[in-house]
């Protein structure tokens, strides 16, 4: 949101709920008539549609997208004694999920085009403990999943991907969050496809892994007071399935105008001082941040700051350097690459309703920072 002093904002909520108003009140007020707020029509209609639109047999909304993540590791049997893969350079809600699951995380490094995870470092990490994998789909473009899946199936691990960037976006043709043997989704507010509030989706081909989803999400329960495992409340709710239901409709038009707006930007930032963001052939970001590369970032960012123009930085401290994993006994130096992108990168503002002349206000004041 706008804040004093800010021309440009990092993101703004309100242009893109004034574009589509009428249908989101309309949406609203049709649950508050209906008296119906949990697990009901609304929620079952948009998992329908949301499973078609991914590609899964399965769909589940939960409360929130770290809800997801961790409803997912114990839906595929992640436990105490357990190791869990994923990278160094996603936001700690992918670790902590781990932990709280009961098994340790694993961290690897990662492509430094891609910021996703490396494959040719990832089966170095498995051991006789590790239980699965988490390749994060990170800033929008999907991690490289074919290699990833060919690990997985040689030593029988399970593969969970974390889209909480990257709704919508495809892999050689394939639309993330199909391929992995569950995906779980983020329905935070400046997400792709964002909620009013928070909100998660849990998607699976697997019969047996949706059926305990299924009775995680809602404390364990088969019928009305019977509860078959020690399960949770984690379930979206009436009014964000309904609201999510309405943003469905658009979410292809918005991808296409990130994707517009993210080629103006690396158009206008040709010959300039930072790396922009790259798309290998087969892959298609959705380009939930913009992310460029400066080796003077912070100084950059105060630049940018001084022509009221919002940045931030996703994530300026690597898994294994954050305080809550100090007993795992990382240091500085582990992860090389993840730790030179955290203090490189830079998210510029990328959101459909983003205007033509505040990205060229953009781009024009990246391009008189010298290095």
């Amino acid at each position: 949101m706008a804040t004093s002093g800010v021309k440009i904002p990092f993101f703004e909520l309100r242009r893109q709920y004034a574009e589509i108003k009428p249908e989101i009140d309309k949406a609203i007020a049709a649950v508050l008539e209906g008296g119906q707020f949990i697990l009901c029509d609304e929620l079952k209609s948009f998992e329908s549609e949301f499973a078609k639109y991914v590609g899964a047999k399965h769909a589940f909304g939960v409360g929130s997208g770290t809800d997801a993540l961790f409803l997912s590791l114990l839906g595929i049997g992640v436990g105490p004694g357990d190791e869990v893969i994923t990278v160094a350079n996603t936001f700690i809600a992918t670790a902590l999920t781990i932990s709280h699951a009961g098994a340790k995380p694993v961290l690897v490094d990662i492509d430094e085009c891609t910021f996703n995870m490396a494959p040719a470092k990832l089966e170095k990490a498995v051991t006789k403990r590790t239980k699965a994998i988490v390749p994060v789909h990170l800033f929008g473009l999907p991690a490289d999943m074919d290699p990833i899946m060919e690990i997985a199936e040689k030593h029988g691990l399970k593969v969970l991907g974390d889209v909480a960037q990257a709704c919508g976006s495809d892999y050689k043709r394939r639309k993330i969050g199909s391929m992995a043997d569950v995906d779980a989704f983020s329905f935070y507010p400046t997400k792709p496809l964002g909620a009013y509030g928070d909100g998660g989706m849990i998607t699976t081909n697997s019969a047996e892994i949706a059926e305990k989803i299924r009775l995680l999400r809602n404390y364990g329960e088969t019928t009305k007071y019977h509860h078959a495992i020690m399960g949770f409340n984690s379930r979206l709710d009436e009014m964000q399935a309904a609201i999510l239901r309405v943003k469905m409709k658009h979410l292809g038009q918005w991808i296409a105008k990130r994707r517009k707006n993210a080629e103006l930007y690396t158009k206008a930032l040709r010959g300039s001082d930072v790396i922009t963001p790259s798309e290998p052939a087969g892959y298609r970001h959705v380009y939930y941040l913009y992310v460029v590369r400066s080796k003077r970032r912070d100084a950059l960012q105060k630049h940018l700051a001084s022509k009221g123009i919002g940045t931030m930085v996703h994530y300026p401290i690597p898994i294994h350097m954050q305080p809550a994993y100090k007993k795992m006994g990382w240091k500085k130096g582990d992860f090389p690459a993840a730790e030179r992108s955290a203090s490189e990168i830079l998210s510029l503002p990328m959101y459909p309703e983003l205007r033509k002349e505040e990205m060229e206000e953009v781009s024009e004041a990246v391009l008189g920072f010298k290095q």
